[in-house]
């Protein structure tokens, strides 16, 4: 018995250890035999060079795993590859395969696949992708008309720290996301679903991005939620490049949406959360922006195309700053975009051609094509800090305004309200301000009422367009305009008023390429006696046809043609009371001026006259420098002067007084000189004349120049306090940088002590004047803007 014993045991033993040994031998041998049929064969069946350091096969157990594993591109499509012909690799794949099913239940089933720290990579050439191939290849010849012999089930799948890439060559585009970590329970045949959770960061750039998603794959719908933080959207400058001349793109994307839809139809979408865009910039360079804006919010509670529906808690733009410029030749829009936005038609117009830009603006088009005829309701639509720059260089000198700082506030946009209301405020630089009330029917947009109101505005402000087209600029007057328009169904009703105050021209400034008008006579027909300019202009019609009434403006033109002919006296001893107080107070420099005028002279003598009889008093004055518009004087003198010096051969810098005046007269849009200038610099992105001269001359020349300038008038000023030795009671205090009220920079001068006769006695002729019919009617508007100037000074 013991020895049957002893010969069971070494049975069982020796049974035992071959079992052992041959599941040993089969998974050691396995492994290797594994390796090289999938390098050999599955790489040959994909066309593919497949590498790896190590399989381990477990055929009992069911697991597999991968070390090191590498697919190369494709041979056979070498223009889709960038150099590097890794198509796809990891650092491990790992997989548990079910045995008992596929044996049993003909079900292919992996339990689990893990993939630690792959790298994959689309490439785009044209319509040619990188895995065109397999995609070929795995396209079924014939549709499937019997059932799968075997099924596939997937249960679980894991991503971890995955790196991807998306080159696409002809536009091109080099983009990449790091640190992929992707969940999913997988999918089995008998569902029709798949599910994962997922999380992602940028790879060159800043932001993150996690969320959960999934996919029907029998009715094609879609559900999912993301949450994005600051992430870097510098993908899209990338696609910009193609649909731009020039040009620089940023900004980030924060979000926390949840959406449902369909990929058969575009419209099948249904959201709601929270989008906002961050830091966006836009323009010529990374440090000149023609748009921006610090941060765009929209709050969705849900928004449906398909079902008709726009509902927003609330929509606020932060900050935003547009600059729009015209130009010699086009403006800047379209100097980026192409002449009419030539560059975006051609991209829209190739559907053969992707690009994510126009493919965002087609689907935002999508979306919102039924906007008007849905419902819709915005909570609260608001924009804060505005600020909307316009600038002029098509003209003889740079026009420039703004809007700054600009706030709208619509609260309650419902199309299921009567009416929609809309406040608009702004501040206008360098002065004035403006206000508009608009209420609008959101049924229909040609059914509003509208309130307008423009005040403070100098007159000053459009000499660049009056000098053009008159050649004579104002150095006085302040504009104010109000308006109502009721609108209802199309039809207008509208009343519209300006009023100019105190309007005054300087002299004619005589150039080659300024347009003369008799401005002196054409403002003595339209202003009135008391020296304001005061029109009412109905406007009635429809808004396709309006038509424009202008029977006050006629009248007061008769009136003005025969009557005012007889108040002369009276508004000459107005004009001689103005220009009293005026040259007491402030002494006025045309551009470029040094030399005083025979009329300022003379109240500089009044000024030393009235220091030697008041020996305890003194005067301090204050220099407003316009320093841009003396220094774009500058620069085109002196750009100007260069040009002439080179063309005559005159060497030295020298110049005739003839020569002065022919240099000054000569225009700064002279076709040879800017064809000149364009020669003389490499930069394609200066566009304006006022670059070209001053990278020409050299802006450190220019500031010599103007410090000049400044300096000699502050000693012509002083040569007649010097004569009669009372310089030292003349203070002439730093100069300030500022855009002056009237248009030039002067010399602001205040009294220590008593007031000159001559100046109390024009004030008080100049109040009872105001006080007279002609004027009264507007004395509270001129003591609104001398408070206001004064304020502002």
């Amino acid at each position: 018995m013991k020895y049957l014993n002893t010969k069971f045991k070494k049975a069982l033993i020796i049974v035992t250890g071959s079992i052992i040994l041959t599941v040993v031998a089969v998974i050691v041998f396995i492994s290797p035999i594994a390796k090289y049929l999938v390098e050999k064969h599955v790489g040959k069946y994909l066309g593919r060079q497949i590498t790896m350091s190590w399989i381990y096969v477990n055929p009992f157990t069911g697991y597999v795993h991968i070390s090191n594993l590498k697919v190369y591109e494709s041979a056979t499509l070498p223009s889709t590859t960038d150099g590097d012909s890794i198509f796809f690799s990891a650092n491990g794949v790992s997989a548990n395969f079910g045995l008992y099913k596929l044996i049993f239940s003909k079900t292919i089933e992996i339990e689990e696949i893990t993939l630690d720290h792959p790298k994959g990579k689309i490439i785009q050439n044209s319509k040619r992708l990188n895995f065109s191939d397999l995609i070929t290849l795995w396209t079924p010849k014939q549709p499937r008309t019997k059932p799968a012999k075997f099924h596939f089930n997937i249960l679980a799948i894991k991503i971890i720290d995955g790196e991807f890439y998306y080159l696409e060559k002809l536009i091109p585009v080099n983009y990449f996301i790091k640190n992929v970590n992707i969940e999913s329970q997988g999918k089995r045949w008998t569902s029709d679903t798949l599910g994962a959770k997922f999380s992602l960061t940028q790879g060159r750039g800043t932001g993150d991005i996690k969320g959960d998603f999934t996919i029907n794959f029998k009715t094609n719908e879609y559900r999912f939620a993301i949450i994005v933080h600051k992430f870097d959207l510098n993908i899209i400058e990338q696609y910009l490049k193609e649909l731009m001349n020039y040009g620089s793109f940023s900004a980030n994307i924060d979000a926390d949406v949840k959406a449902r839809g369909g990929f058969d139809d575009e419209e099948n979408a249904t959201a709601s959360g929270m989008l906002a865009v961050n830091d966006f910039h836009f323009g010529k360079t990374p440090d000149d922006d023609y748009a921006s804006f610090d941060k765009l919010v929209v709050a969705m509670t849900e928004v449906s195309p398909k079902n008709h529906k726009y509902l927003f808690d609330s929509v606020s733009l932060t900050h935003p700053y547009i600059k729009y410029e015209r130009y010699d030749y086009l403006d800047n829009v379209q100097m980026i975009f192409g002449k009419s936005g030539a560059n975006l038609s051609e991209a829209y117009d190739d559907p053969a051609k992707f690009n994510l830009v126009i493919e965002i603006a087609r689907y935002i088009k999508v979306l919102v094509k039924n906007f008007f005829q849905s419902y819709y309701k915005v909570n609260r639509l608001a924009i804060y800090r505005g600020d909307i720059k316009f600038n002029d260089y098509a003209i003889r000198e740079k026009f420039s305004v703004q809007l700054d700082p600009l706030f709208i506030i619509a609260d309650s946009v419902d199309k299921n309200h009567e009416r929609v209301k809309v406040s608009v405020k702004s501040g206008i630089k360098p002065y004035g301000n403006t206000n508009l009330s608009l209420s609008i029917n959101p049924k229909n947009s040609g059914d509003f009422d509208l309130q307008y109101y423009f005040q403070k505005i100098p007159a000053s402000v459009f000499n660049p367009y009056l000098i053009t087209y008159t050649s004579y600029p104002l150095d006085r007057g302040t504009i104010e305009i109000k308006g109502r328009w009721n609108v209802s169904d199309g039809s207008i009703n509208s009343v519209n008023h300006l009023v100019i105050i105190d309007p005054s021209r300087t002299t004619r400034i005589k150039n080659n390429d300024d347009s003369w008008l008799p401005l002196p006579l054409i403002m003595s027909l339209v202003r009135e006696r008391g020296n304001v300019i005061d029109y009412q202009i109905p406007i009635s019609g429809n808004l396709k046809d309006p038509k424009f009434h202008l029977h006050d403006v006629l009248m007061d033109f008769l009136e003005n043609l025969f009557v005012k002919p007889a108040t002369a006296p009276y508004r000459m001893e107005v004009k001689e009371m103005e220009t009293e107080i005026e040259k007491s107070l402030t002494l006025k420099w045309e551009m470029r001026q040094t030399e005083l005028q025979p009329e300022q002279k003379k109240f500089i003598g009044k000024m030393v006259d009235f220091l030697k009889k008041n020996p305890e008093a003194s005067i301090a004055v204050y220099p407003v420098q316009y320093s841009e518009k003396e220094k774009e004087y500058i620069r085109f003198f002196e750009a100007k002067k260069k040009y002439f010096l080179i063309i005559n051969n005159i060497s030295g810098h020298i110049i005739s007084e003839h020569d002065s005046l022919m240099i000054d007269k000569m225009s700064v849009k002279d076709s040879l000189f800017v064809q000149y200038l364009n020669k003389h610099h490499d930069n394609a992105l200066v566009f304006t004349i006022q670059e070209k001269c001053n990278n020409f001359v050299g802006p450190d020349f220019i500031n010599s120049r103007f410090n000049q300038l400044n300096k000699k008038r502050e000693n012509v000023f002083l040569s007649q306090f010097r004569i009669k030795s009372v310089e030292n009671r003349v203070k002439i205090h730093a100069g300030e940088n500022d855009i002056p009220y009237n248009g030039f920079s002067f010399y602001k001068i205040a009294y220590k002590g008593d007031l000159p006769k001559a100046l109390l006695k024009a004030y008080r002729r100049m109040n009872e004047l105001n006080k007279e019919a002609p004027r009264e009617k507007y004395e509270k508007e001129r003591e609104k803007n001398k408070k206001a100037q004064k304020e502002l000074k």
